[in-house]
């Protein structure tokens, strides 16, 4: 894999690609990720990684159009468990939740290619694809449930302070 492109970003907000030599959009590094290209951005001023901060204005723009994928409730609930004990969790569960998906759809795509490829029964076919997939759902859901479950007892139960633990024996 090549070398991951620099973007400057200036004090003026512009941002700089050095492999091109020209500034570019929040378009045109929204069309670096569809395209799969590795980069990073730079704050030209303080020299710090903003890359993270920079793809969150490309979502964030993205949004703003006719069909956002983050709902009202959704994008509240995640601003929740910023600075709680399960951010960590939340987090790991959301990226396992994406690779999974992103790995079932490839499945899907090459199954659906195999299938339409044969003259035999797709609709049928669909259906037992469909039904195949929900137990690994259930599966992280209750995983999920469990560990946020876990998570909010520690919470609501009392500090020991030995008089539980001694009137227990």
């Amino acid at each position: 894999m090549s070398e991951a492109r620099i973007i400057k970003k200036y004090p003026n907000r512009r941002l700089y690609d050095t492999a091109i030599s020209r500034y570019i959009t929040l378009e045109e590094v929204r069309q670096l990720v569809l395209d799969n290209r590795s980069f990073q951005v730079i704050d030209k001023r303080t020299h710090e990684d903003i890359t993270r901060s920079i793809l969150l204005q490309v979502i964030s723009e993205q949004e703003q159009g006719g069909d956002p994928i983050f709902q009202t409730d959704l994008l509240k609930h995640i601003i929740r468990f910023y600075g709680d004990p399960m951010q960590g969790t939340i987090s790991r569960y959301l990226e396992l939740s994406m690779q999974m998906f992103l790995e079932k759809q490839q499945q899907f795509a090459d199954q659906l290619r195999g299938m339409l490829g044969r003259a035999e029964q797709p609709f049928y076919q669909l259906r037992e694809l469909a039904e195949e997939h929900v137990p690994i759902w259930r599966t992280v859901r209750r995983e999920f449930l469990k560990n946020l479950g876990r998570e909010n007892e520690e919470k609501l139960l009392p500090k020991s302070n030995g008089k539980r633990e001694q009137s227990e024996g």
